[in-house]
């Protein structure tokens, strides 16, 4: 069948099986055809992940934003950036921002700030936070600008990670002034009225 995709063991992935599979709106033969992307090249399996993010089912959208995150074009970049934006799922935008990040930080960083502003689901807001904190290498004020408005946040999960974003800066900052902001900003979490918030805070004051 055309829409069977091929197995690992191929030498080489049937691409006109994928497509058939992947835009078929069955998910169960888009989901295992976009896993064996993994056996393509970028610019091979970029064009067969841009049809699956234009699915109707999310999961299939969801999974294409993965494999653009691990499949990187800037045709993927522009897709994902769209998505991120546009998508009116938040796992999907969810996805979209942690793919976006695996681009690297300094392209990710205004792009994703500017969606963590803008975008009040929770789910979008912890995989920005939980994307750039993962990021050894990005600034501490970016940190900083970020965990500040996250502890702001209506849900628990969200100012959960901040606090433990100002924990991370409170160790990387010490005898520094962003460490002394991150603590400043931390001990008011310690009255939060969600446990979690509470034992996050107090972990990162306690961070040496």
């Amino acid at each position: 069948m055309a829409s069977t995709p091929p197995s690992p063991a191929d030498e080489a992935p049937d691409l006109d099986a994928l497509r058939a599979a992947i835009g078929s709106g069955d998910p169960t033969l888009a989901m295992p055809a976009l896993t064996q992307l993994r056996f393509c090249t970028d610019e091979e399996a970029v064009p067969l992940l841009v049809l699956g993010s234009e699915q109707e089912a999310f999961l299939v959208r969801s999974l294409s934003c993965s494999g653009l995150g691990y499949k990187r074009t800037e045709q993927g970049w522009t897709v994902l950036e769209t998505l991120l934006r546009n998508d009116g799922d938040s796992n999907v935008r969810a996805e979209a921002a942690n793919s976006l990040a695996s681009y690297g930080v300094e392209r990710a960083w205004p792009l994703l700030k500017a969606a963590f502003l803008a975008d009040d689901a929770w789910l979008v807001r912890c995989s920005i936070l939980s994307a750039l904190a993962e990021q050894p290498q990005i600034d501490l004020g970016w940190l900083l600008e970020l965990a500040s408005a996250a502890i702001t946040d209506a849900d628990g999960t969200v100012r959960v990670s901040g606090a433990e974003i100002l924990g991370r800066i409170v160790r990387e900052g010490r005898d520094q002034p962003i460490g002394e902001q991150a603590r400043a900003l931390l001990r008011p979490l310690q009255q939060d009225g969600d446990h979690r918030v509470v034992a996050a805070a107090l972990n990162g004051l306690q961070a040496a």
